[in-house]
């Protein structure tokens, strides 16, 4: 199953970072935050991944490029006229990355629907690039699989920031919407599981993912909530990067599971 990262938005509200980079690449620990979201998904088996280019995708692509060298201890030997690399370590990871520039200005919608063509027509894995749990993807797989329903979405209990689901006692997704005043606390974080028939539910370019396609999906009854205890927490802000970069420093970072 391949995992699809939305990794393609200006990333405005983190523009101290985003301006020099896509938020992805912003980094914690010395490692992008799509790097910590992508050994979430490998230490579960899932190594082949989809990378939904847009702002600054040009980063990405050089990043995976070099990936090899960012990971590994070099000697560069000149002596004798010579221009010699020796490789002493390295540490790869078993990953299948296909970087695809979905466009400057697309949608959310729009970029998961541009990169239909590399699914070949199976399930498939689908989450934001700038945001870290401690998710069991297995068991959100195993969910998934049990109900057979078009999409699963994971749901969390954090505010109201998001947008709102109204889950029913079976984990059915009744209504899917943006917040409003008085609602309750639990929000979608990504991490989502979907069949590729739900690609159907999105028309262009102009579609935003949370809107029109998955409030459809819940109105058709095809849309689920997976709800997860952990910790979640997206990087929006400066404050939230120095909140994880802390508990990254300090060893105790809950989403490093592998």
């Amino acid at each position: 199953m391949k995992v699809i990262i939305l990794a393609g938005g200006f990333g405005t509200r983190i523009s101290e970072e985003s301006q020099f980079k896509p938020k992805p690449m912003v980094e914690l620990g010395g490692m992008p935050i799509l790097w910590h979201i992508m050994k979430l998904y490998s230490h579960y088996g899932f190594n082949d991944f989809i990378i939904c280019a847009g702002y600054k995708q040009h980063v990405i692509k050089e990043y995976f490029a070099d990936y090899f060298l960012h990971t590994s201890d070099i000697t560069f030997d000149f002596t004798n006229g010579k221009n010699e690399m020796i490789v002493h370590r390295n540490t790869a990871e078993p990953w299948r990355v296909t970087v695809v520039d979905t466009g400057l200005n697309t949608m959310t919608g729009g970029r998961l629907k541009r990169v239909r063509e590399h699914l070949g027509g199976a399930p498939f894995l689908l989450t934001y690039g700038d945001g870290v749990a401690d998710l069991n993807i297995a068991r959100l797989v195993e969910f998934h699989r049990s109900h057979k329903r078009l999409v699963t979405i994971s749901a969390y209990n954090m505010g109201q920031r998001f947008g709102v689901l109204d889950v029913g006692a079976d984990g059915s997704i009744r209504e899917f919407r943006e917040k409003i005043q008085g609602d309750g606390n639990l929000i979608n974080i990504g991490y989502m599981v979907c069949q590729p028939e739900f690609i159907d539910y999105i028309e262009g370019d102009s579609t935003i993912l949370e809107r029109a396609p998955l409030e459809r999906a819940a109105r058709d009854g095809q849309l689920m909530a997976y709800k997860h205890t952990g910790f979640w927490q997206c990087m929006d802000t400066v404050r939230e990067k120095e909140m994880l970069e802390k508990m990254w420093a300090e060893d105790r970072a809950p989403w490093k599971v592998w």
